[in-house]
Order: C-alpha cells, then sequence, then structure tokens
C-alpha cells in the first residue's frame, strides 16, 4: 500500500467509466483534477457526496476542474447510480481495485467488531502539474464538497 503525501507526482490511470470511456489522469495533464475516492454507489454517504459534488460541478467547470468519483464499482452500476441521482460528476470504475491500492484508500475497515477490506473515503486535488496539493482523508461528507472548491481556487 502506498502512502501519498502533498507534492507526489499522482499515480495515473486509466479507467472505464458508466459511458463506455476510459478516463486517465494522463489525458488531463495541463489541468487540474479531483479525484475522490468513495466506497460504494447508493449508500447514503456516497449518494450524499455525489450530489454535493454534482451540485457544484459548474463551479469547478469554470475553474477547469475535472471531478472524478472512483469506487471498487462496475460501470453499469454506476450507471444506474447516476441515472438515479441525476449525477453530472464523472464516476471511473477501479473493478480490480489497483487505483484504489495505489493511492492507498484500499484499507481494512471495522465495523461492528468485524474487520473487511473496503476504501476509506478521501479526496484528492491534483494541480495542473500532476502532483498531489492536497489530500483529505476520512473525509466527512458535510461541507466537502465546499471546502475541496475553495482549495481548487486556491490553486
Amino acid at each position: 500500500m502506498s502512502h501519498l503525501e502533498v507534492g507526489d507526482k499522482a499515480p495515473d490511470f486509466c479507467l472505464p467509466d458508466d459511458q463506455g470511456n476510459m478516463i486517465s489522469l494522463a489525458q488531463l495533464a495541463g489541468k487540474p483534477v479531483v479525484v475522490y475516492f468513495y466506497p460504494k454507489d447508493d449508500t447514503s454517504g456516497c449518494t450524499k457526496e455525489a450530489i454535493a459534488f454534482s451540485a457544484l460541478k459548474p463551479d469547478f467547470d469554470k475553474l477547469g476542474v475535472r471531478v472524478i468519483g472512483i469506487s471498487p464499482d462496475s460501470p453499469e452500476k454506476h450507471g444506474k447510480f447516476r441515472s438515479k441521482h441525476g449525477l453530472t460528476v464523472d464516476l471511473a470504475a477501479d473493478v480490480e481495485r489497483k487505483v484504489l491500492e495505489a493511492y492507498g484508500v484500499w484499507v481494512e475497515k471495522s465495523l461492528y467488531g468485524r474487520k473487511y477490506m473496503g476504501v476509506e473515503r478521501t479526496t484528492v486535488l491534483i494541480d495542473a502539474s500532476g502532483h498531489i496539493a492536497r489530500i483529505w482523508n476520512k473525509v466527512k461528507v458535510a461541507g466537502h464538497a465546499e471546502a475541496v472548491l475553495e482549495a481548487a481556487r486556491a490553486l
């Protein structure tokens, strides 16, 4: 598992989205990118987070910042999630969890004493040069998308 820090080069990725396209960090070189990692489509926290980022997408667009949500769900599941909630941000599927591991967000979690592997809700702001400008670990959803937007404005 890697431990990324501010200033590190962001690990590249190339993942399918729910529309049949591939999204890669290399394609977005020269532009800032927000990558938010979330556990599962259509759960309450993940839905609130995706709706919050979608609501602010016009503001991110004005700044030229692409917002990409990544979870281990399939592209098909992302498609249903997008349709059900009217989401406008990109959703990339990391079914093999390679990107989740590269970013150090596939971790051991514990629920009611049971240990399991899962995604730690994390957001990474990548600057136009491809380096990590900011990391939010163990994200609390309320107000988070707004905080990320403020950090993107400061780039």
